[in-house]
């Protein structure tokens, strides 16, 4: 299962220390323009090494497009993206070769494949999410420019923003992709020493996407929100998914959940709350769709911890190397990928079936569909 999605599809393939990573794009529709340098944008916002509050790997993220593009348009075919590995340090890991990192994947890859990279993780290192961002630049061009994504770092370990603060703005002002100013201040400060201590912590992120059209979304088993649920799971760390109100639903009144519609001048529906989060039985009602999801602290620490090793027996182990103090500050543009490509795929799926009944949430007419 290295592969994700359906109509619009990527597999990828390479390991944290092998010489390169990347992807394989298909279903890309052809004539869409498409550069190194608009993929390169997105990677650079997950690049590692830019800031103290991050690993200190230094790797550029320099993306190849090495078929699929001709003068500058997709062709139609499968589309190769390459990101060579520069800065491995693999020696770093000789020393957990034959021990379990407790809250990493190590033991149970072991269990699985009878064999495991120890160097950084392989597979399992959130080094893999980078072509995942590449992807994601491309199903930003299938959605158009008139779907906007954006992410947010919301929480950073027991400390939330202030959402009275929320400025979109200051997201690209501070190293943790904040919206709240006073908020990143202070995480400054608390992750700081949180580092200091060779320790870590999780964070909450929340994306949205805007100008999503209505109908996006296959009841039964290929609801909007089970796909993005499970694109988000499948984020390294992640250990948590609510769409709209999330948990917080569970503790309203009925009256309080509902999403009341009114009917718009425009000829459109309108609401007057979005708990929902943009999905209503599976299909996107045409309101921003809104998702969080949680990431537990990086499992890699300087603290000692008990574990066992590759002989069964009991030891010690403290993780060395070069690590992300949160490694939910990164999974901001991860986030948003996995977010754009379900929809991409979402979108190209509901042309095929239903190609003139996507669009704006408008009111249903004398004699259509649902009047």
């Amino acid at each position: 299962m290295n592969s994700f999605g359906s109509r619009f599809r990527f597999t990828t393939f390479g390991e944290s220390h092998g010489p390169a990573i990347g992807c394989v794009v298909d279903g890309v529709p052809p004539r869409l323009a498409l550069t190194e340098a608009e993929i390169q944008a997105d990677l650079d916002r997950r690049r590692p090494g830019q800031s103290k509050f991050t690993t200190q790997r230094q790797e550029p993220d320099q993306v190849k497009i090495l078929s699929g593009v001709f003068e500058g348009m997709t062709t139609g075919h499968p589309i190769l993206l390459l990101i060579e590995n520069v800065d491995q340090r693999s020696k770093d890991y000789s020393e957990i070769a034959q021990k379990f990192r407790p809250g990493h994947a190590d033991l149970t890859y072991w269990l699985k494949y009878g064999i495991r990279d120890y160097r950084g993780g392989g597979r399992s290192s959130a080094r893999e999410t980078a072509s995942r961002v590449a992807a994601g630049a491309i199903a930003r061009k299938v959605l158009g420019a008139g779907v906007a994504i954006r992410g947010a770092l919301v929480q950073m370990g027991p400390h939330a923003i202030d959402r009275a603060r929320w400025d979109w703005t200051e997201v690209a002002r501070n190293p943790f992709f904040c919206p709240d100013p006073v908020a990143a201040a202070a995480w400054e400060g608390y992750l700081s020493a949180v580092r200091k201590a060779g320790s870590s912590c999780g964070a909450v992120i929340e994306l949205v996407a805007e100008g999503v059209p209505a109908g996006l979304g296959e009841p039964v088993y290929g609801k909007l929100d089970a796909e993005i649920a499970a694109a988000l799971m499948g984020i390294n760390a992640v250990k948590g998914v609510e769409i709209g109100a999330g948990f917080a639903a569970a503790a309203l009144a009925g009256e309080d959940n509902a999403d009341e519609m009114f009917p718009g001048n425009d000829g459109l529906v309108h609401f007057g709350s979005n708990h929902a989060g943009g999905i209503l039985g599976g299909i996107s009602t045409g309101q921003p769709i809104v998702a969080r999801f949680a990431v537990k602290p990086t499992s890699s620490i300087l603290s000692p911890r008990r574990t066992l090793d590759t002989q069964g027996q009991p030891t010690e182990i403290a993780t060395r190397g070069r690590h992300d103090p949160c490694v939910g500050i990164r999974a901001v543009p991860v986030g948003e990928a996995m977010l754009a490509i379900v929809l991409a795929d979402q979108l190209l799926r509901a042309r095929g079936q239903t190609p003139d009944g996507i669009g704006p949430p408008a009111l249903p007419r004398a004699g259509s569909p649902g009047a």
